[in-house]
């Protein structure tokens, strides 16, 4: 069975940061994409980070991607996101999924995320004075 749990959300000060942390289980890498995704309140949701199958490559949105910078951790099924400089407009639930299809470039389209296989319940992230 898929899992993934995200955490490290919080409320942080403008200009702060933050890590987020996905712990993945149930699945091979060397079968999945993993994809850092976030929703502000009503927007839609939209993916900005995407680690490739075998964690070998990285694919994201340059227009999303920000102050915001990865890593992964393959011996604790663990991929990170850290996020500095935060600001407002950066309160959003993050969200990490996993999708079969090893196509990070095409997971990351608007068009796509509601397809999206499998999906963590998200963290919350406020970014407040």
């Amino acid at each position: 069975q898929v899992q993934l749990v995200e955490s490290g959300g919080g409320l942080v000060q403008p200009g702060g940061s933050l890590r987020l942390s996905c712990v993945a289980s149930g699945f091979s890498w060397d079968n999945f994409v993993i994809g850092w995704f976030r929703q502000v309140p009503g927007k839609e949701r939209e993916g900005f980070r995407c680690v490739g199958s075998k964690g070998d490559s990285t694919t994201f949105v340059a227009s999303r991607q920000g102050r915001f910078s990865g890593s992964r951790d393959a011996a604790k099924n663990t991929v990170f996101l850290k996020m500095n400089d935060l600001t407002p407009a950066d309160t959003a639930v993050y969200y990490c999924a996993t999708d079969r299809l090893l196509d990070c470039s095409v997971v990351l389209q608007d068009h796509y995320v509601p397809a999206v296989d499998y999906w963590g319940r998200g963290t919350q992230v406020n970014v407040s004075s």
